[in-house]
């Protein structure tokens, strides 16, 4: 971790992004269509109302609705989806009725973030679909444009992406770790030391400072006990 990450002592979790609609039910319908979670519909007597989704595995929100935001609608952009499989989400996207472009890559730098699509962009995944390489766009009724990002391995200190399969591998990792420290480790149940190193990895730390935050975390956790 850097020095700046290990002084932060309360995390600050992306909750919500809210997009800017004229037709509400119009866009609840959109994004229910494509299969999102609906976590909320609250209306109120002073004309308010606020609706949210949530795209499927996503830790952060979307909110639009009436008095919500003087945001022209349709001009939201940008709006990130990452993906580990570019091709398959898109696939599932179109099916679900939603206008997808074609998979691409950028044959220069912010060519993804072109509204027009021409300037810049290649036909196909990024050669070795490269992490951080491949696109798509797609829009809502209102134009509010959202950028599909396919990203197989993370670099280094932006942690990982709890699906099925990444989280296998962070267990099997774990398992691996914890049983090069428990020899010679107090006594101590493992759940603990998992635990502590699986956040440590999920918030961007490497594999060796994890172990050294849940062995931290396993020895202060005793210390403390024994005061």
């Amino acid at each position: 971790m850097s020095s700046t990450q290990s002084n932060v002592e309360h995390d600050l979790k992306l909750e919500v992004v809210v997009i800017p609609v004229s037709d509400v039910d119009r866009a609840k319908r959109f994004y229910g269509n494509l299969g999102w979670r609906l976590d909320a519909d609250f209306g109120f007597e002073n004309d308010f109302r606020i609706v949210q989704f949530t795209p499927p595995g996503s830790p952060c929100s979307v909110q639009f609705g009436t008095h919500v935001t003087s945001a022209t609608p349709g001009s939201a952009e940008g709006l990130y989806l990452v993906v580990s499989d570019i091709e398959a989400a898109r696939d599932e996207l179109a099916a679900h009725a939603a206008e997808v472009s074609e998979v691409f890559h950028a044959a220069v730098p912010g060519a993804q973030f072109q509204s027009d699509g021409r300037n810049g962009r290649v036909s196909g995944p990024a050669p070795g679909h490269a992490s951080y390489g491949s696109f798509a766009t797609f829009s809502d009724p209102d134009g509010n444009r959202w950028l599909l990002q396919e990203i197989k391995t993370r670099l280094p200190g932006r942690g990982v992406s709890l699906d099925v399969s990444t989280l296998t591998e962070l267990l099997r990792e774990t398992e691996m770790r914890h049983g090069s420290y428990e020899p010679t480790a107090p006594k101590h149940h493992w759940s603990g030391w998992y635990a502590a190193y699986i956040v440590a990895r999920e918030r961007g730390a490497t594999a060796d400072d994890a172990a050294r935050d849940a062995t931290s975390h396993i020895e202060g956790t005793r210390e403390r006990a024994q005061v």
